[in-house]
């Protein structure tokens, strides 16, 4: 009998990491715009966009290290009240450098949170069924990449920034008030309820594991080494993504063709969907490579075809290719990280994953949008397809052809 996938816990950490990410997405994907309006260039616009991230891997470093000691859900509850304080602060932001430190604090909330429920997340799904049932966890995040940007848009077309404020604000109170419903007590190290022998037994080898886990040296505190190289491929295939995210609107003003890009998200989600549906077992079943080594192809290949022919066949490749790689890759290359080490230090997995993953989101705006102001968007789409490219060796070296 197969082991259960969808359980309570389940669901409140698959709403929890959705309105997570809805807020990240909702806001990247309108407020390089939205600081344009305000006189930014497109450098700054990048990184007020990337910031947010780059406050999130701050924090994800500081996370991973004590989410043994302060316990998985008590940091995640902490680190959400920040999230949606720093929400209601966009609302009093009337310069540049304002919303430059806003989004910075914005991001540490969002790393430290991310990591807490992700942690839970990744301990609670059945082992003999990982790979499919992280695919199914990480819909969340990937369906938020697709819809947020596809509502902030709309609401920043209607409603202006103002309501891409309160959108994000009611994003992050969900995603507080769900995590509340999580019941992590027979594995979070940091809970402190009522002891059984059950739990008095689970409580000691946790207190074993945080003893461990403050062992390691030097890098080894923050991150999982181990899980370096694979962490490095989505940190590539996010960076050549974060074109997307964040330019998709300015370059569709530039060409004329708001209304063609418009759909770019909506057949992201559809195609992501249709691939976690399979992705997942079929990384269980015939290996890694098979999902892994296509998905940095067909993304490159979408992102250089918008940027020398833009038309809607071509923004329907790029889309369907940005769904099988860096969406279907967020889940694959998770489930290669966590699979090499050992349990005690999967929290240090996650936290190195996750910091390469948002790494990317967060550092490409700043990179690529350098990238756009001395050249053009299409220079640097096709700057981003090379990015992401950049991902296949490393794979190949570190991964690959240990498992041929």
């Amino acid at each position: 009998m197969k082991e259960k996938i969808v359980t309570k816990n389940f669901i409140f950490v698959f709403i929890s990491t959705f309105f997570s990410a809805m807020v990240m997405y909702t806001l990247m994907s309108t407020i390089t715009e939205y600081a344009s309006a305000m006189g930014a260039a497109a450098t700054i616009a990048g990184l007020i966009s990337g910031i947010y991230v780059l406050g999130g891997l701050c924090s994800r470093l500081y996370s991973g290290r004590t989410l043994p000691k302060i316990g998985w859900k008590k940091m995640a509850v902490m680190a959400m009240i920040l999230h949606l304080a720093a929400c209601c602060c966009y609302f009093f932001i009337d310069n540049i450098v304002l919303l430059i430190i806003v989004r910075f604090i914005h991001g540490l909330g969002f790393g430290a949170s991310a990591n807490a429920t992700m942690t839970m997340g990744m301990s609670i799904l059945p082992k003999t069924r990982y790979a499919e049932a992280t695919g199914y966890l990480l819909l969340s995040t990937s369906l938020a990449v697709a819809v947020g940007p596809y509502i902030g848009g709309i609401i920043y077309d209607n409603f202006a920034s103002t309501g891409c404020f309160i959108a994000a604000t009611v994003f992050s109170f969900l995603m507080l008030a769900a995590i509340f419903f999580v019941d992590v007590r027979d594995i979070d190290p940091g809970y402190k309820g009522k002891k059984s022998e059950n739990d008095t037994l689970l409580r000691e080898g946790a207190k074993s594991l945080i003893m461990e886990s403050e062992s390691p040296k030097g890098l080894n505190k923050y991150m999982e080494l181990k899980a370096l190289p694979v962490s490095l491929c989505i940190l590539m295939v996010g960076c050549g993504y974060a074109s997307v995210l964040s330019f998709y609107r300015l370059y569709s003003s530039s060409l004329g063709m708001t209304k063609e890009f418009s759909y770019i998200f909506l057949i992201y989600a559809a195609v992501l969907i249709l691939s976690r549906l399979f992705s997942g077992k079929i990384q269980d079943s015939f290996g890694d490579n098979i999902v892994c080594i296509p998905g940095i192809i067909i993304q490159a290949v979408g992102l250089i075809l918008i940027a020398v022919h833009p038309s809607m066949l071509t923004i329907a490749v790029c889309a369907a290719g940005c769904a099988l790689g860096f969406g279907t890759l967020s889940a694959s290359l998770n489930v290669i990280a966590c699979g090499k080490t050992r349990v005690e230090r999967r929290s240090y997995a996650v936290t190195t994953f996750w910091i390469c993953c948002d790494g990317g989101v967060g550092i490409g705006p700043f990179i690529l949008g350098a990238i756009a102001g001395a050249f053009d968007y299409s220079i640097m789409y096709i700057a981003a397809a090379l990015i992401s490219l950049i991902a296949l060796p490393i794979y190949y070296l570190f991964h690959a052809r240990d498992i041929w």
